[in-house]
């Protein structure tokens, strides 16, 4: 059988699959009844980046029905887009969502039908303007994810490392992808590596692809793709003071730029690596200098007045970023609004603050200790 043939046959055992056994997803509902919503791809797609479906779902169900439609999506204030967006991570991501959204709508209210209006918008990189291509406008487009680039270099059996082998899975997903169907095409391999060619147990004997895998055919299709030797993760130490007054929480907005910018957050001092942490100063050195970095807007007054709080330590969490990993040491003092003026949550009401789950967790543990029997 010649090379070409072979392609077409994959593509079309794969799409024959994909009819019988596509996923169920929210986002999917309106598609299957002929009712495409770009915007909805385009926020379904903005959400599942580094983002499993199932922790993706709830979210997007709840923007759709705060903000139906794009013009609604523009028009909502930042902090409520941030706050609905808490515990999806990446929150430069919301940002450029309301970024976007204004463009589009400021443009007329419909998205751009290609990849090179798509990459112009905010927030849309290569695989997600060619997803929205393929799968809002039904246009033939090489869309490549995680996904695909674990069923590809498996079919292949591709044995450059990635991130190396990139351009040669694009190639074989371009020869594989129709001139029709290309949405469905997209989405069955999505399907296929999220279902049956998982990363450590592929259950081979159920994929359409099988007779054709090259992989499959090594005995250990699992072994695939090749990865270069995974870079150490440096480990940050950083401070987090829980500030109560009468079962309240004194809470902070982080600045705009950097890391969770924006977002309501517990104060916390500078997140620094552990190789540069000075191991001469005293505990009480450090915690004063860490409480002068954790309320920097503060008046020097308010930060005189935190300096001689009775600042009792709460043990401490640890929370994996993508470049590092973070031990974030906790302290809780009380005191009176009235004393130290700022925005205060009732600690009973913090699940709806929209702090990102790194402050979640430093809230969770501080309750766990304070509230034991």
């Amino acid at each position: 059988m010649q090379k070409s043939a072979v392609y077409r046959e994959i593509t079309t055992d794969l799409l024959n699959w994909y009819q019988r056994h596509a996923r169920i997803l929210p986002w999917r509902t309106e598609a299957q009844q002929n009712k495409v919503d770009p915007y909805r791809v385009w926020l379904s797609e903005i959400m599942l980046q580094q983002t499993t479906t199932a922790h993706a779902a709830p979210y997007y169900l709840k923007f759709v029905e705060r903000w139906p439609t794009v013009e609604a999506l523009a028009a909502a204030q930042e902090a409520d887009v941030m706050a609905e967006w808490a515990g999806l991570g990446y929150y430069s991501r919301a940002r450029n969502l309301i970024k976007c959204a204004k463009e589009v709508v400021a443009s007329g209210g419909e998205f751009p039908d290609n990849e090179q209006g798509l990459l112009a918008l905010p927030g849309i990189g290569r695989y997600t303007a060619a997803a929205i291509v393929a799968i809002a406008f039904g246009k033939r487009a090489v869309v490549v994810d995680a996904n695909v680039e674990r069923v590809v270099s498996r079919l292949f059996a591709i044995e450059t490392p990635l991130p190396a082998s990139r351009p040669i899975i694009a190639e074989e997903t371009d020869k594989l992808t129709p001139d029709l169907a290309a949405g469905d095409f997209a989405q069955a391999m999505m399907d296929i590596g999220a279902t049956i060619c998982v990363n450590r147990q592929p259950t081979c004997a159920i994929c359409p692809m099988m007779p054709h895998c090259e992989g499959q055919k090594t005995g250990n299709p699992a072994a695939f793709p090749i990865k270069a030797p995974k870079k150490i993760r440096p480990t940050r130490i950083g401070y987090a003071f829980i500030v109560t007054s009468k079962d309240q929480i004194l809470l902070i907005r982080r600045p705009d730029k950097g890391l969770l910018g924006g977002m309501r957050a517990l104060p916390s001092s500078e997140w620094l690596d552990q190789s540069k942490i000075t191991t001469t100063a005293s505990d009480a050195e450090t915690e004063q200098q860490a409480i002068k970095e954790a309320f920097p807007s503060f008046p020097a007054q308010a930060q005189k007045k935190l300096m001689t709080l009775a600042w009792e330590k709460q043990g401490h969490i640890e929370h994996i970023f993508t470049h590092f990993a973070l031990e974030l040491r906790i302290f809780s003092a009380e005191t009176t609004s009235d004393m130290i003026e700022g925005e205060y949550w009732p600690i009973d009401e913090i699940d709806l603050a929209g702090l990102p789950t790194v402050f979640k967790k430093a809230v969770k543990k501080y309750l766990k200790q304070t509230r034991k029997a």
